[in-house]
C-alpha cells in the first residue's frame, strides 16, 4: 500500500491531513489504496494533462485516474491549487475547506463516482458533503 502526496507549487498544504481524508472515503467505502498519487499543482500543468487527456483546453478543479478495478485502488489525481483558491473566493469558503472538499472529490472518483449528468452530480455532491461532516467529526472528536 502507498500513497504519495506531491505538491508542485510555492503554497503550504496540510498533505497528512489530506492524506487522511483520502483514507476515510477509501475505507468507508470499503476500498483500500494500493498505488494511489496526488499531485497538488497550478494551472499550467493540469490544463496540460486536461488538454492532453481529456482534449478540454481549461484549468479544471481536479482530474482523476483510475487504472484497476476491485476494490485495491490504483490511480492518480491532480488538484489546480489556482482553481481550488478561485473555487473558494467564488463560493465563499475557507481555502482549506475547499482543498479538502475537492481531495474528497477525488477520492470520489478513484472509487468509481462519476459527475457528468446532472443525477450523478447531485449524488456525488451528496456524498462530498457527508464526508466533510464526517471528516470534521473525526478530525475534532
Amino acid at each position: 500500500m502507498t500513497m504519495e502526496i506531491y505538491n508542485s507549487t510555492k503554497r503550504e498544504i496540510p498533505e497528512k491531513l489530506l492524506e487522511k481524508a483520502l483514507l476515510l472515503v477509501l475505507k468507508h467505502e470499503g476500498y483500500s489504496p494500493e498505488s494511489i498519487i496526488g499531485v497538488y499543482c497550478g494551472n499550467k500543468m493540469i490544463q496540460r494533462i486536461n488538454r492532453e487527456f481529456l482534449d478540454h483546453d481549461y484549468p479544471t478543479d481536479t482530474i482523476t485516474f483510475r487504472y484497476n478495478k476491485g476494490s485495491d485502488v490504483d490511480g492518480e489525481f491532480y488538484i489546480s491549487l489556482d482553481v481550488v483558491k478561485e473555487n473558494a473566493v467564488k463560493f465563499n469558503v475557507d481555502f482549506q475547506e475547499e482543498l479538502l472538499r475537492v481531495t474528497l472529490h477525488s477520492a470520489l472518483h478513484l472509487i468509481g463516482y462519476d459527475d457528468q449528468s446532472v443525477e450523478d452530480r447531485a449524488a456525488m455532491q451528496e456524498k462530498e458533503a457527508f464526508f466533510l461532516k464526517y471528516y470534521h467529526s473525526m478530525i475534532s472528536g
